[in-house]
This record gives C-alpha cells, sequence and structure tokens, in this order.
C-alpha cells in the first residue's frame, strides 16, 4: 500500500484550520507538504506485510554450521534503537531499546537485518506489544527457528505527554516462542543475557 502524500496534505491543511490557524501565512504555508514527507518516512513500515519484510531483509548463512536438533546455542541481539506512533493518539513511542534472540535451526540471519527488521516494523501505526509479535514473525519466517524472543523498553507520548502525564514510566514487553516459552532455563538464560 502506498502512502497518499496529497490526501495527507489536504487533510494536514483541514487540521491547522480545525486548530484556528491561517495555513496560508507564512509560517505554515509549506507545512502540509512537509508533514506529508515526514509522514512518508515515519510510516514506512505500512507500505509492507510481514512477509515481504521476511522476502527483502531474507538473507540468511547456512555454510558450516553445525547445529544439532536439541541446540540450546542463543544469538542475541540487544539495545536496538527504534521508535514507533502509538495507533491510538498518533503519538510517538520513543527511547525504544529492542533485544532480539533465537536459537539457530539451519542458518542464521545477518545480524544488521535484525535491526533493519525491528526499525521497519516500527515505523507504522502500533502497539508496542504487536512490534514484538511482528518482530518473532518475521525472524521465524526468515530463520525457520520455532525459537524466538523480543523484549521492547519504551515510552510512550500518550502517557507521558498527555493524559496521565507519567514522564518516568516505562512499558516492557516480552514476546516468547518456541522454547523461550516453554523452557525455564532458557527463560532464565535469556533474562540473565538482557540484563
Amino acid at each position: 500500500m502506498d502512502i497518499n502524500l496529497k490526501e495527507i496534505e489536504k487533510h494536514i491543511r483541514g487540521i491547522l484550520i480545525a486548530l484556528g490557524e491561517n495555513p496560508d501565512r507564512e509560517g505554515l504555508k509549506d507545512t502540509p507538504k512537509r508533514v506529508a514527507q515526514m509522514y512518508e518516512e515515519v510510516f514506512k513500515g505500512q507500505a509492507y506485510t510481514n512477509q515481504e519484510i521476511a522476502e527483502m531483509f531474507g538473507k540468511t548463512f547456512e555454510d558450516d554450521l553445525s547445529i544439532h536438533e536439541d541446540n540450546k546455542d542463543i544469538v542475541f541481539m540487544k539495545n536496538i534503537e527504534i521508535f514507533s506512533h502509538c495507533e491510538h493518539h498518533l503519538a510517538l513511542m520513543y527511547n525504544m531499546k529492542v533485544a532480539v534472540a533465537y536459537i539457530p535451526k539451519d542458518k542464521v540471519i545477518g545480524l544488521s537485518k535484525i535491526a533493519r527488521i525491528a526499525d521497519l516494523v516500527g515505523r507504522r501505526l502500533q502497539l508496542q506489544e504487536r512490534i514484538g509479535t511482528d518482530i518473532a514473525e518475521i525472524i521465524q519466517m526468515i530463520t525457520d527457528s520455532d525459537d524466538v524472543a523480543v523484549i521492547i523498553e519504551g515510552e510512550h507520548g500518550c502517557m507521558s505527554t498527555r493524559g496521565i502525564k507519567k514522564t518516568n514510566a516505562q512499558t516492557i514487553t516480552t514476546t516468547l516462542r518456541g522454547r523461550f516459552k516453554t523452557d525455564p532455563t532458557l527463560q532464565n538464560n535469556l533474562m540473565i543475557i538482557y540484563k
């Protein structure tokens, strides 16, 4: 789905009018166009399904891997900085740090691809919980591993700048798949590595 810049411009102009502003004044006359361009960038992930993202970043490495059936080796990447926007208020979700872990099966994904996946998934209207679910699903598609975990820490503009206005509130979500969900030892190891 392409992002319709002209429609965004039209609606931003309408919002400016609804706010009591004059969209033709010097400081605002290019605002609808600038906002449309910004939205195209920050909501870039809207244009792709999880399957399409998996295909875009699906390069894996299989050479020289010696992985056994009962493998408990963990690939773990943390402190992947992303941002997103809450689908309920269009408010910024910020200071977000993503950690992704998986147990390799027959192949491993390039590390930069994990960060790119997290970034693109965040560039949608989202819930923090769904960001974790989407990342886990994409990593599973690419690696063929059932064993994936995603931990996300973040702050939400809808909590800190409006409504309850709790500026220090931090949300932590976990998405656990496969053995990360069922094996307490792996869960403990995951949390030790995470800290």
